[in-house]
C-alpha cells in the first residue's frame, strides 16, 4: 500500500528507523557537547542512505510542512526536510525554484551542521546562481553565522564544476582568515576542485596567499599534487610549475 505523503508520517518513519546506539555515537561525531558547534542537536541515529530513502517518498510536502520539520531539533528531520528541497528545486520552474532559494536563504540558522550545508548548498544555492548574480555569496560570506560562511563557500562548488572559477576563488580569499577549521576545510575542497579545472591558477593563488593560508586549506587544496609537489608547497616552494 502506498503511504500517503504527509509530514506526520514522514516524521513516524524517520522515527521507526532511528538507533539509539547509532544516536549517540552520529551526536558525538557531530559535536553536539556544550560548547561544540553543534551544541543541542538531536540525533535518531539514521543512516544517510537510509534517510535519504524515506525523505524522497515524501517530495511533494509544501514549504510550510518543510519549514516545520525545519524548525524541529531532531538533526534527520532538517536533513530530510533539505533533500526534499533540492528534490524540489530540480524538478522546478523558474518561480519554483526562486520560491526555494527565498526558502532555503530565510532558513540558514536551521542549515545548522556540515552535513546539512553539504548536502543542500550546491544543488540549490550553487545552482541558482549558475545564472544569476552572486552577490549574495559576498554577503553570506561575511557573516558571523558560521554556517552561512560555509554555505558561501560550498555554493561556489557547482560554480567550480561548470569551469566557473573567479566566485570560488574570491570567496576562498576572503574566507582565509576565519578562525574556524569547518571553514578552512571546505576553502581547501573548493581550492582543491579549482585546481582540477586549472592547475597553475590553483598554484598561483597558493603561492600569493602562503603566508595566510591555515595549514588544513592548504592540505586539502594539494590533495591531488604528486607527492614530491606536495612537500615543496608545503614548505613555501612553488618554482617547480
Amino acid at each position: 500500500m502506498k503511504i500517503k505523503q504527509t509530514r506526520p508520517n514522514l516524521e513516524r518513519e524517520l522515527r521507526a528507523a532511528g538507533d539509539a546506539t547509532r544516536a549517540k555515537q552520529v551526536a558525538i561525531y557531530f559535536k553536539t557537547g556544550k560548547g561544540e558547534y553543534g551544541e543541542g542537536d538531536v540525533f535518531l541515529g539514521i543512516s544517510v542512505p537510509a534517510m535519504r530513502r524515506i525523505a524522497l517518498r515524501h517530495t511533494v510536502l509544501p514549504l510550510a510542512d518543510l519549514q516545520k520539520l525545519l524548525d524541529s531539533k531532531i538533526h534527520e528531520f532538517r536533513a530530510a526536510a533539505l533533500e526534499i528541497l533540492v528534490a524540489q528545486y530540480a524538478r522546478g520552474d523558474e518561480k519554483q525554484r526562486k520560491a526555494i532559494v527565498d526558502f532555503y536563504l530565510k532558513n540558514t540558522g536551521h542549515i545548522n551542521n556540515w552535513d546539512l550545508v553539504d548536502a543542500s548548498a550546491r544543488p540549490i544555492l550553487g545552482e541558482h546562481l549558475k545564472t544569476r548574480s552572486r552577490k549574495i555569496l559576498r554577503k553570506l560570506a561575511k557573516s558571523k553565522s558560521l554556517w552561512e560562511r560555509r554555505i558561501a563557500i560550498v555554493s561556489t562548488m557547482t560554480l567550480v564544476w561548470a569551469g566557473e572559477l573567479d566566485d570560488a576563488m574570491e570567496i576562498a580569499e576572503m574566507l582565509l582568515d576565519d578562525e574556524h577549521d569547518l571553514i578552512h576545510k571546505a576553502v581547501g575542497w573548493v581550492l582543491r576542485e579549482a585546481g582540477i579545472e586549472n592547475r597553475a591558477r590553483l598554484i598561483a593563488f597558493l603561492e600569493m596567499h602562503y603566508a595566510q593560508m591555515p595549514r588544513t586549506a592548504l592540505r586539502y587544496a594539494i590533495e591531488h599534487f604528486p607527492a614530491k609537489y606536495r612537500k615543496k608547497v608545503l614548505a613555501g616552494s612553488f618554482g617547480f610549475y
